[in-house]
C-alpha cells in the first residue's frame, strides 16, 4: 500500500525547502524526500552565503528575474522566520580598462533588470572611503546597496520547519531508487517504501539528472546532464571579520563571480570560492592545497591585509552546473506531464531561493487549483540566548536552568539551546545538526572544547549507544570501538 500525496518534492536544500514552504500556504498534501539525515546537507550548507544584487545574470533570464524577486523575499522572510541576515551591500572592484568595461556591463545588466541601489564609483577616494583596507590600485567599482549576507542553512531549516509545521511531511535518510508513472500518478520508491503523487518536483541538486533519468526510464538518454563544480573556502576568525564592510567581488569570468571577501552574519570573514570541475564525485567536498593556495593568492589582490594565519576552517561545496546552458533549468518536463525540474541551481540560487516556490505556482497556472490554507503560520527560529535582553535571559533561565549553562564558550551557546534544537520541528540529531541550529562549534576552536559535551548530550537525549552518535552524515560515527576494557 502506498501513501498518496498531491506533491512529492525530491531534495530539501534551499530549492526544495522553498517550494515546500510555498505549497504549505495551500491546502495541499506535500511530501519532501531527502536522501541525507538532515535538511540543508548539500550545496545549501556550503556556499558563500551571499544574497546577490542581481546585476550579474543576463537580463530576462530566469536567473535575473528570480534573483531580483528572491532578494526582496529573503529580506522579508528574515524578519518573519528569524534567520540571520544583513543587508550590507556589495562592491565589484577593478583597476584596468578591461575591469571598467566589465563593471559597466554589470551596471547595464542591473539597470535592464530594474535593480535599485546601483551606482558606479569612479574614483579611488569614493571606493576607499567605503573600504579603507582594499588594494589602493582599485579606481572603479560597482556598488550594489541591496546585496546582503545570510546564514543559508538557517534559512533552509526555517523554511522547511514552517512547511512541516503547516502539514508537509518530511522523510529523511530516504534516497530515491525508482520512479514510475501509473495511471497519471507517480510512484516514488525511497528506502524501500513507495509514495504516490500526482506531481513530482525534482530539486535534487547535483543528483537532479539522475533523478530525472529514473523517471524517464527507457528514455533516460533524453535527460539533461549535471556537471558538478566544487568551490573551496577559507573561514577566518572574528578578528578578521571587520576587514571589509561590504561583500567584495573581483570582476567575474566565464566560470563564476571570482574569489570574494566578505563578512559573515556571525562576524567571521569568508574568502573564496574557486571553481574546480575535476571532482572525484558529485559529493566530493574535500579540499585541495593547491586550490586553497590559489584562493589566498587571489584574495590578497583585493584585500592585501588578510591574515590567513587566523584561518579556523577550510571547507568546500559542490555546485550543480548544466552541461548545456547557462541559465537555470526550471520547467515542466516535455516528456512527463506534472514532473517539474529545478536543475542547474548554481549561483545565484540561494538569492533566488524564496522565489522558487512562487515560480512553480506560476508555471502550473490553471492546473494549480488548490485553496489557500487559512491556518498557515510562520515558525520562526528561536533567538540565540546571547542575543536576548538581560531580562529575557533571566526569564529563560528561570523556566529552564540549562539556559544558564554555557557549553560552547567560543560562541556562548548554552545547553538549553542545544536541548531545544534536539526537540525542534526538524530535530538536530547529530553534532553538526546542532551546530547548524545553534552555532555551537562554529567558533575558533571548531568544537574542540564543546564537541565532546554535545556528543554526550545527544547520547543522553536520544538514548544512543556510544557508537551511534554521528558527527554529520550517515557513516560519520564519532566512536567506532572500545580501545580498553571489555569487548
Amino acid at each position: 500500500m502506498t501513501n498518496k500525496y498531491d506533491f512529492i518534492i525530491i531534495g530539501c536544500g534551499i530549492t526544495g525547502a522553498s517550494i515546500a514552504f510555498e505549497l504549505s500556504k495551500y491546502q495541499t498534501k506535500v511530501l519532501i524526500i531527502e536522501s541525507s539525515n538532515d535538511v540543508s546537507m548539500g550545496t545549501t550548507k556550503a556556499n558563500s552565503g551571499i544574497i546577490h544584487g542581481g546585476y550579474d545574470p543576463e537580463p530576462e533570464t530566469k536567473m535575473a528575474r528570480l534573483n531580483v524577486e528572491g532578494s526582496v523575499l529573503t529580506k522579508e522572510l528574515a524578519s518573519l522566520l528569524n534567520f540571520h541576515y544583513n543587508q550590507l551591500g556589495s562592491l565589484v572592484v577593478g583597476s584596468t580598462e578591461a575591469d571598467h568595461k566589465i563593471i559597466n556591463k554589470l551596471y547595464d545588466n542591473g539597470v535592464a533588470s530594474k535593480i535599485p541601489g546601483l551606482k558606479i564609483l569612479k574614483t579611488k577616494k569614493e571606493i576607499h572611503d567605503l573600504e579603507p583596507n582594499l588594494n589602493p590600485d582599485f579606481d572603479y567599482a560597482l556598488l550594489s546597496e541591496t546585496a546582503a549576507i545570510v546564514a543559508p542553512w538557517e534559512e533552509c531549516i526555517a523554511l522547511a520547519q514552517t512547511a512541516v509545521g503547516n502539514g508537509a511531511e518530511l522523510q529523511l535518510d530516504s534516497p530515491v531508487t525508482n520512479i514510475e508513472k501509473k495511471d497519471n500518478q507517480y510512484v516514488v520508491t525511497a528506502s524501500g517504501k513507495q509514495y504516490t503523487a500526482s506531481h513530482v518536483i525534482n530539486c535534487a541538486g547535483t543528483h537532479a539528472d539522475l533523478i530525472y533519468k529514473l523517471a524517464l526510464g527507457e528514455d533516460a538518454d533524453k535527460s539533461f546532464e549535471i556537471i558538478p563544480c566544487k568551490g573551496e573556502y577559507y573561514l577566518l576568525d572574528k578578528n578578521q571579520g571587520g576587514l571589509v564592510n561590504h561583500v567584495i567581488f573581483q570582476t567575474p569570468s566565464k566560470v563564476g563571480k571570482g574569489v570574494l571577501v566578505s563578512p559573515t552574519v556571525h562576524k567571521n570573514l569568508i574568502v573564496g570560492p574557486n571553481a574546480d570541475f575535476e571532482v572525484m564525485s558529485r559529493d566530493d567536498t574535500g579540499t585541495v592545497q593547491s586550490n586553497i593556495s590559489f584562493i589566498a593568492k587571489s584574495a590578497v589582490r583585493s584585500v592585501p591585509s588578510i591574515n590567513f594565519r587566523e584561518n579556523i576552517r577550510n571547507f568546500s561545496g559542490v555546485r550543480a552546473t548544466l552541461k548545456d546552458g547557462s541559465d537555470f533549468l526550471i520547467e515542466e518536463s516535455q516528456y512527463l506531464e506534472n514532473f517539474y525540474n529545478f536543475a542547474g541551481i548554481k549561483s545565484p540560487g540561494l538569492s533566488c531561493g524564496p522565489a522558487f516556490g512562487k515560480e512553480l505556482v506560476r508555471m502550473m497556472g490553471e492546473k494549480f487549483n488548490y485553496e489557500k490554507n487559512n491556518n498557515f503560520k510562520y515558525y520562526p527560529l528561536p533567538k540565540y540566548f546571547k542575543e536576548l535582553s538581560d531580562e529575557d535571559k533571566k526569564k529563560a533561565i528561570k523556566l529552564d536552568n540549562r539556559f544558564g549553562r554555557v557549553i560552547c564558550r567560543c560562541e556562548s551557546i548554552t545547553e538549553g539551546e542545544m536541548i531545544r534544537a534536539m526537540h525542534s520541528i526538524i530535530p538536530g540529531r547529530t553534532v553538526d545538526g546542532i551546530k547548524r541550529r545553534t552555532n555551537a562549534g562554529m567558533g575558533r576552536c571548531q568544537g574542540g572544547f564543546c564537541g565532546p559535551k554535545v556528543y554526550e548530550l545527544l547520547r543522553k537525549e536520544f538514548d544512543l549507544n556510544p557508537n551511534e552518535v554521528l558527527l554529520d552524515r550517515d557513516g560519520s560515527n564519532i566512536v567506532v570501538a572500545k580501545t580498553k576494557g571489555e569487548k
